[in-house]
């Protein structure tokens, strides 16, 4: 499934609108870069975490909210001598309501994740993840609406946190390589032009060798495999929209349909015909 020399695959896999997870471990595991085809909030509880998502490295508070957009390559890093819990919820990219998933997209526009909170807004926070992690649980009448309500009402609070900026800016929770960072966001808002090795060190005024060095030091991976990786994920969503697949190609950037047939393939292990 991995065409890529870093070890870049998609994880998880959500049928419903959304799920949540409460997970408490301690046991010793390595991560890899990883993305998901639904978007993710980390809310981390207690342990010693970080996490890396698309170039920048997010140093974890006690109930931090992260947010990972959907096809974000990201891993933790866990020290696992002390127990690591997190509240962790899965949202899929097509629930009705899609205004709860701007909070996502701003968080791609600002190549910033975090949200960390007031003792104030926490507490709210908390109150409501607990109610919704006990409404998932429930059999009683109306405990699949109020599961819905509470999500909601939750998404609506996060959204507002992080749109209008209301969350406490501390530059001691994440670093990055300002270089790398705006390589990254200028790759990723221009899938479809002439993103060669050549053009972007001319356009960056860097020595290819030194750029590609320090972007894989960065994210773990090379320039080239990361810019084929986001424009297979862009073909992929472009097919399942309904475009025709030679066209979804075009439109990501590929312009040999050969070279983006057999590595799409290769990725996601089914052609790109066989795609729904």
């Amino acid at each position: 499934m991995n065409y890529f020399n870093e070890p870049t695959e998609k994880t998880g896999y959500l049928e419903q609108n959304f799920r949540l997870f409460h997970i408490k471990d301690q046991t010793k595991r390595e991560f890899s870069y990883h993305y998901h085809d639904f978007h993710k909030v980390i809310v981390f509880l207690s342990g010693k975490a970080a996490y890396h998502i698309e170039g920048k490295s997010y140093y974890l508070k006690p109930w931090d909210i992260l947010l990972v957009n959907r096809h974000a390559i990201h891993k933790p890093e866990i020290d696992f001598s002390v127990p690591y819990e997190r509240f962790v919820l899965w949202i899929r990219d097509d629930i009705a309501a899609t205004d709860l998933l701007r909070c996502f997209q701003k968080a791609i526009d600002r190549s910033f994740n975090l949200i960390r909170l007031d003792s104030g807004t926490q507490e709210k926070l908390k109150q409501l993840l607990y109610e919704l992690e006990a409404a998932l649980k429930d059999e009683k009448f109306g405990s699949d609406l109020l599961g819905t309500a509470l999500f909601t009402q939750f998404m609506v609070y996060v959204n507002r946190i992080f749109l209008e900026k209301q969350y406490i800016y501390d530059t001691h929770s994440y670093s990055s390589d300002s270089q790398v960072e705006e390589l990254l966001r200028y790759i990723n808002h221009n899938l479809t032009e002439d993103l060669s090795i050549e053009t972007l060190a001319r356009k960056y005024y860097l020595s290819k060798y030194h750029m590609m060095r320090k972007f894989k030091d960065e994210t773990g991976y090379t320039i080239h495999n990361y810019i084929i990786n986001k424009r297979l994920l862009l073909a992929r969503t472009k097919i399942a929209e309904g475009i025709p697949v030679l066209k979804a190609a075009q439109l990501s950037g590929f312009s040999d349909y050969t070279t983006f047939s057999r590595a799409y393939k290769k990725q996601f292990g089914a052609a790109p015909s066989q795609t729904i």
